[in-house]
Parts: C-alpha cells; structure tokens; sequence
C-alpha cells in the first residue's frame, strides 16, 4: 500500500428549530451545511506525531516515547471498541500540551488537542504521523466545528484501520457503510465529550451521516430532506454563554410555568411541521415556492418564540431588521445571544439581492457564508504520498 495518505471531511451543522426548547422535552430540528473541516493523515517513519491547524496557523509535535509514557496500554489499540477518555488519563494527556506554548487566546484549543491525542492513540496505539486539519467552520459560532473535526478525525483513523472496508484503488470521494458511519459517530462523540463535557450527541450525529435529523428527548430520528434549501449564515462574531442562556431560559420557566409551557409546544409543532415540509417533494416551481415560503414563515415563528424565552441579542435583531429590508425572513440558530443567524434564500431570488444583502451585513461587521443544507456526512478519500 506504500505511505497511504486519507484525507476526510465532514460538514457543519445548524439548528432549523426547536433550539433552547428541546432542554424542555420539544422535538428540535438540525440539518448538515456544506462547509466542512477536513482532516488528512500520513503516517511517517521517525518517532514524532505532529498535529497542524492550517488556519490558525499553529503546529504541535511530540516524541512518541513522551506519549507512550503518558498515554499508557495502547500497544494494542482496538478501534472497533469506541473507549471513553477517564478523568484521570484526561489530566496527564493536559501535560502534552501544556508544554506547547499555546497562546492565551487560543487556550480554547487545548480540549481539541486533548480530544485529538486520545483519538489517535486509542484508535492507532503510537505510530508517527503527521495529521493536517484545515476548516471552512468559525470556531465557537454554533456551527458544530468541534464535531466536524471529532467526525473528520475518527473517520480518517478508521479509514487506516482494519474497520473499514474501503477500496483504496477507488479515486475521488468515498462514503462509509452504515455500520462504520455508527462506529465513526461512537467515537466522534467520545471526542465531544472530552471537548464539551455534555454533548446532546446531536452534533456529531449530523456531521457523521449528514442530512437531516429530528430529535426529542434525547431520541434521534435521521430524515430525509427532498429539498435543497439554501441559507445565509451571518455569524454575529458577538460571543456567548451557552450555560448562562440555558439557564436563563429555565429561570423564566419557573417563573412563568404556564406562559413558557405553551411557548414549548408551539415550538414543538414548529419543528415537527417543518420536518414534514422538508421530507414532502416539490416536483415544479411553484411546488418549490410554496414550500420555501412555509419554511420562512415557520422559521419566523420560531425566532418570535425564541424572542419570548429572552435568548435574542441586539446583534441578532440587527441581522433580522436587514434581511427584513429585502423581504427575507431570518432566526438565530443554536445558543441565541449572539452566535449565528440562518436567513432563507429562496430559489428565485437574484443573486443581486443576496449581493446587496451580503454587503449591508458585512458593513455592520458581521461575517456571512451562503450554504447549502442537508448536504454528505462524512466523506473519505485516498492518495497516494506521490500526490500529495
């Protein structure tokens, strides 16, 4: 096989509904967009596993025998057995990092690091290597970009063990069996929690076999969208405390018992009303408009109610006032508070109008993607060294 290189990607994600109100038992709706953080490894003689972040521009190494004393009992890794991280093994994985000089405002990055050693090592035990990540997700914004690097990274892991029955001769992109996609999202989710402590699982759920899912009550239901919806994603930059918006919104549940009830079960109907339209097919244009005009209205809806449990943010309503203007209809997406916020773009509208749209956001400072969603989950390809 020479020196295989694999390279993965694995898309983003974002919450159509049901956001905050699924903490109170509402169905919630999350959808894969077509921006993806990619992963590739090369195994390469020496005794060093290097770990690159192209975007920040910011490159580890560590001597294999300084791992092995850290990281002991993976001199025979088995990666078809998903291996939660204990705490303890969680602290002396922090010492590998410790000493890398990581600057203080990209101290974030140290539970990525330390999800990243204790993927690598439980799934490939101490080989050298050298794995490169690069991303087209903002970090911390709520487009899940923790969980696409957790799914990129175990799927190119996989790929180079003895899970997956991949044909390496095969040019162009790969897409995994169910049953190695279920292994993948086992893993992907080990490295969540490593990262967030209490992941829903929703995340990596959605970057690992892409598309559509619903969820309610910690039960998740993968669907099929039959429609190509295309979004703006404006992310505000504003950063938030998801803790302290969670919170906040079950203060004002015991606060207003009644009230807020009644504010969760109409997002539950949204988002169970939203999952029908998005799986229902639309054979002509008209069939399309109509059904992207209920999508906008239902996202309205659910901003309005979000607006209600007091997770809105003046940067958001900054955002919606604007795409306003142009008769576009927006709701943030994850957290609230800031974050990042989701407008329709319909199929018909000129690519004009999103052109002016873009550029009145950006002159408030914000950052905007246009994305598709409901795209690939995870996807992989091989190479080999001579073409990289």
């Amino acid at each position: 096989m020479g020196r295989m290189a694999v390279t993965t990607r694995a898309p983003g994600k974002i919450i159509l509904a049901g956001e905050h109100a699924v903490v109170h038992g509402s169905t919630a709706v999350a959808a894969s967009i077509n921006l993806c953080t990619s992963v590739s490894i090369l195994f390469s003689p020496g005794d060093m596993l290097k770990l690159e972040l192209k975007d920040m521009e910011l490159e580890f190494s560590w001597p294999i025998g300084k791992i092995k004393e850290v990281i002991p009992d993976f001199d025979t890794p088995s990666p078809s057995t998903p291996l939660p991280c204990s705490s303890e093994t969680l602290k002396s994985i922090a010492s590998l990092y410790e000493e890398q000089n990581i600057p203080e405002a990209k101290i974030t990055l140290a539970s990525g690091v330390s999800a990243f050693l204790w993927l690598y090592t439980a799934t490939q035990g101490y080989k050298p290597a050298t794995v490169t990540v690069t991303s087209e997700l903002p970090l911390g914004a709520g487009l899940g970009s923790s969980a696409a690097f957790c799914v990129a990274l175990s799927g190119a892991l996989l790929a180079l063990s003895e899970c997956c029955e991949l044909d390496y001769s095969q040019q162009g992109w790969l897409t995994l069996r169910n049953s190695e996609l279920d292994l993948v999202n086992k893993w992907a989710f080990e490295g969540e929690k490593i990262i967030h402590g209490r992941p829903s699982g929703i995340d990596n759920t959605v970057s690992t076999y892409g598309n559509m899912i619903q969820f309610k009550s910690g039960e998740i239901t993968r669907l099929k969208s039959n429609t190509p919806l295309k979004m703006l994603i404006t992310n505000t930059k504003v950063g938030r405390n998801t803790k302290a918006l969670v919170a906040g919104v079950s203060e004002r549940t015991l606060r207003y018992p009644e009230a807020m009830t009644c504010v969760f079960k109409a997002v539950d109907s949204i988002s169970k009303e939203l999952s029908n339209i998005i799986q229902t097919s639309a054979s002509n244009d008209i069939a399309v408009t109509e059904k992207e005009d209920k999508v906008e209205e239902l996202m309205e809806m659910n901003q309005g109610l979000l607006q209600c449990m007091g997770v809105s943010h003046a940067s958001i309503e900054t955002v919606l006032r604007t795409t306003l203007k142009y008769k576009l209809r927006s709701k943030l997406t994850g957290a609230g508070g800031g974050g990042c916020v989701l407008t329709l773009l319909p199929t018909l509208l000129s690519s004009i109008v999103v052109d002016k749209v873009v550029a009145e956001l950006e002159s408030c400072g914000f950052q905007c993607f246009t994305a598709g969603i409901g795209g690939n989950g995870l996807e992989v390809c091989f190479s080999d060294n001579a073409q990289i």
